[in-house]
C-alpha cells in the first residue's frame, strides 16, 4: 500500500486512468469487430462506416493516450486496405 500523500493520490489516478481505458479499448475491439463483420459478409457501405467509427475512436484514443500512436497508425492502414480498397 502506498505510504506518502502523493503515493496514495497517484495510486487513485492509476486506478481512475486503468478504468477509462479499458472502456476505450473494449470500444476499439467492438469497432473492429464490427468492421471485420462487414467485410466478410461483403457490404461495402456497412463497411466503409464501421472503418470510418473504428479510425475516429482509434485516433481519440491516440489523443488521450491510450494507444500508442504507432499502433494506432498501424491499425488505421489494416482497416484502409480492406474499406477504401476499389
Amino acid at each position: 500500500m502506498a505510504n506518502t500523500k502523493s503515493a496514495i493520490k497517484a495510486a487513485r489516478k492509476s486506478a481512475r486512468f486503468h478504468d477509462r481505458n479499458e472502456g476505450v479499448k473494449t470500444r476499439l475491439k467492438t469497432l473492429h469487430k464490427k468492421l471485420d463483420a462487414a467485410v466478410k459478409a461483403g457490404d461495402a457501405a456497412a463497411a466503409k462506416a464501421a472503418g470510418i467509427a473504428y479510425v475516429s475512436a482509434m485516433d481519440k484514443a491516440t489523443k488521450s493516450g491510450v494507444v500508442h500512436a504507432n499502433a494506432a497508425s498501424r491499425a488505421k492502414a489494416h482497416a484502409a486496405k480492406y474499406v477504401f480498397a476499389k
